[in-house]
């Protein structure tokens, strides 16, 4: 939506003032904004019109700042051409470093979920970034998975254990069982992350899916 330089009266009314449209001009532009951060994931209408008062009313420079960096993310971050982690360069750091363990690889949906896993500190393999997750009734299906690509990767023999760290939702579940199908008679190991109840939760919040889970994979106390 743009501001025309210029109004024409409809007939029998007089022009409109230039104050006028310029008011209808900020409106316009301020709705524009609103509609575009009303498209980012996560972000409702209320939170839209929230931030974009804040840019409205925020320094030049302060909005100019964010606005440069996204550029720039959009110029130079790529996919990783082993893993498809994001990546500055052809190939990401964590497929770049030879302290990682080559035999031990992660699958997971999106890039944000190797971050997750990176913040522990506790896994040293490396990754494979799906694209997403099979749900059919989104239209996605294995053809529309980086899947082809995991089993080029796995071909050389490098690998030994892949662990389908997916999301414990459906399609999750539905994506890691594909996985382990397609992966077993390879003679890989295929581990699954363990799961249960969260620290500090109660269980009375619990899900059926987690609880039974939880009870399912339950330990020794003496562990």
């Amino acid at each position: 939506m743009g501001c025309p330089a210029s109004a024409v009266p409809r007939a029998g009314r007089p022009a409109a003032s230039s104050a006028s449209r310029a008011l209808r001009c900020t409106k316009a532009s301020s709705e524009d904004l609103i509609d575009e951060l009303g498209r980012l994931p996560g972000v409702g209408p209320k939170s839209a019109q929230r931030i974009a008062f804040h840019l409205l009313q925020a320094e030049p420079a302060d909005v100019r700042r964010p606005a440069d960096v996204l550029i720039e993310v959009k110029d130079k971050v790529r996919f990783c051409s082993i893993c498809f982690n994001v990546s500055q360069d052809e190939q990401c750091r964590i497929c770049r470093d030879p302290r990682r363990d080559r035999a031990l690889l992660c699958v997971v949906e999106e890039y944000k979920d190797v971050v997750a896993i990176e913040r522990t500190r506790e896994f040293r393999g490396r990754y494979h970034v799906l694209g997403g997750a099979i749900s059919p009734i989104d239209g996605i299906g294995p053809e529309q998975l980086r899947i082809r690509e995991l089993m080029i990767r796995l071909a050389d023999g490098a690998v030994t254990e892949v662990i389908p760290a997916t999301d414990p939702n459906l399609e999750g579940e539905a994506t890691a069982t594909y996985l382990t199908r397609m992966l077993s008679p390879m003679g890989l190991r295929v581990t699954r992350l363990a799961s249960g109840l969260p620290v500090g939760g109660d269980l009375e919040y619990a899900d059926e899916v987690t609880l039974g889970r939880a009870f399912a994979g339950r330990r020794s106390a003496d562990d």
